[in-house]
């Protein structure tokens, strides 16, 4: 279902965490000239949306997203910088407070020879009511846990620049686009408890929805591709992270 009209069916105030990596508005085709993938393991399908209609389509999402999260939840929103002004500006027009800006630094950026190479991503952590919102800030690390060099572990964990390693999933099926694991895990365990309920109302590869799985939470998300949907949706009734091509 389409994640705006889904939305609408939901009540509001009842969500404790969205995490999710909204459609992009380049050019992009998810074919095996991505990244040199085997096409017969990439599925087909990703939408993408017209530059010239981002912000209004933005904010729409935005808008239900907002009316949705309760007063203590928070929300992450990944943007490659090519959206990243829609991004920004939509979550102020709709009445989110911005926390922090996260830059997810990964390996692997396409190689240029006219400019510098990307290879970060964005990420907007935001909330709607600052003095509510749930933040756990030793559930990684102790407050008194030290490297071997004597730095805090858990200070060093908190910094907004995250070094994550992108996912290679050689040989098995998946989806063009995907938020690694141990992104997703840190970000659930800082904004998240047990039981809470996590959002992603783009579900793509259903990675979001499957390490709140993993993690002990709820999971509810939208993803307009039938194959995607069917993809996420075989992940976790058979609680298994990688499938076979």
């Amino acid at each position: 279902m389409n994640c705006i009209e889904g939305m609408q069916l939901l009540p509001q105030n009842k969500i404790d965490l969205i995490v999710t990596d909204p459609p992009f508005a380049i050019d992009f085709r998810a074919t095996k000239q991505n990244y040199n993938r085997t096409a017969s393991r990439v599925m087909q399908g990703y939408n993408e949306i017209k530059q010239k209609d981002y912000y209004d389509f933005t904010v729409k999402w935005m808008k239900q997203a907002h009316r949705i999260l309760r007063d203590s939840g928070s929300m992450y929103v990944f943007s490659g910088w090519n959206n990243l002004k829609d991004i920004l500006n939509a979550l102020d027009d709709v009445g989110f407070i911005t926390i922090n800006h996260i830059i997810w630094k990964y390996q692997f950026g396409v190689v240029t020879k006219t400019k510098f190479v990307t290879s970060h991503y964005h990420c907007v952590y935001v909330c709607k009511n600052d003095k509510k919102r749930r933040f756990y800030p030793f559930v990684r690390f102790g407050k008194n846990e030290k490297t071997e060099q004597g730095r805090s572990m858990h200070y060093m964990d908190k910094e907004d620049v995250w070094d994550i390693k992108r996912e290679y999933w050689t040989g098995d099926q998946k989806t063009p686009t995907k938020l690694p694991a141990e992104l997703v895990k840190k970000i659930l365990e800082y904004s998240s408890k047990e039981g809470d309920v996590v959002f992603d109302p783009f579900l793509g590869s259903g990675q979001v929805a499957m390490i709140a799985k993993q993690l002990r939470r709820n999971y509810l998300g939208f993803e307009i591709v039938k194959k995607y949907h069917a993809f996420a949706k075989k992940r976790l009734e058979k609680n298994l992270y990688r499938l076979k091509a």
